[in-house]
């Protein structure tokens, strides 16, 4: 058995002694999205900082727990804040939590995340399908002793994003009224915003927007054999594409202004899964 691997079981084993609900589906709740839970009817919590050797959210805005319930009838586990790479954790306890959830039982792995908008036909408030990503600036969680017991050394990214989740989001947007733009979402390391220079960089190698997030949960989703989907509120533009200086509470504020169509579709999109 791998260390990376045994980390996880002790944590999944934990929460097992908690709860014995079987999520279908894992959400990983960005900025905006604090307030999520009360779409859901919430049969058990889990803090993060209860469970042994799991790491713990230490960002504004990210709760740091595990929510289980139900989103309509579709039962799931849902990430209230997540932990990012920044915070000084490897790639591999970034992602420990999705790789929790496999074992919990997810299938499909919806991310959810704020963004600055590199596509110059988008505007602050706008959401973003995320139909693939350059994580290429960022290290692999992958990179090691591959876990085996969740996926191979080698694993295919050809398709990253479910294209039939793709057509529900799509097809839901539509119903709910909610418009929503697609592109390719980069992720960097953060803390710090990005330059202008490196944003023209990024529009250059297809970007449409930029975050701190996703990229490598998504590696992992895949790596574990889990579908994704993910959705991205554009709460500022990149730095270049406006004049203003870049504010942690200037993202927190624009998205939680669509927090309330983020809701909606979101939990209109888990519906039909």
């Amino acid at each position: 058995m791998s260390i990376q691997y045994e980390k996880v079981k002790a944590c999944y084993e934990y929460c097992r002694t908690v709860t014995d609900f079987q999520p279908r589906v894992g959400l990983i709740l960005g900025s905006g999205l604090g307030n999520y839970a009360r779409n859901m009817k919430v049969e058990c919590e889990i803090p993060y900082g209860d469970i042994p050797g799991f790491p713990v959210s230490t960002v504004a805005g990210h709760d740091g727990r595990f929510l289980f319930g139900y989103i309509g009838d579709v039962p799931a586990v849902v990430m209230k804040g997540r932990v990012h790479f920044y915070e000084g954790y490897t790639p591999q306890e970034v992602v420990m939590p999705i790789r929790v959830m496999k074992l919990l039982g997810i299938q499909v792995l919806f991310l959810t995340n704020a963004s600055g908008g590199i596509n110059q036909n988008f505007q602050v408030g706008d959401f973003m399908m995320i139909k693939d990503q350059i994580s290429n600036f960022v290290p692999s969680p992958l990179i090691g002793e591959n876990v085996s017991e969740l996926g191979l050394r080698f694993t295919d990214m050809t398709q990253i994003y479910d294209l039939e989740l793709q057509d529900i989001i799509r097809k839901t947007s539509e119903e709910e009224h909610i418009p929503i733009q697609e592109g390719v979402y980069v992720q960097t390391s953060g803390p710090n915003y990005e330059s202008p220079a490196e944003i023209r960089m990024f529009a250059a190698l297809g970007a449409d927007a930029v975050g701190m997030s996703t990229a490598g949960e998504a590696l992992a989703a895949r790596h574990a054999d889990i579908r994704v989907c993910g959705i991205s509120c554009v709460s500022n533009m990149a730095s270049g594409i406006s004049k203003e200086k870049l504010k942690h509470e200037d993202v927190q504020i624009a998205a939680d202004k669509r927090a309330e169509d983020f809701e909606r579709l979101v939990t209109q999109i888990i519906r039909k899964l």
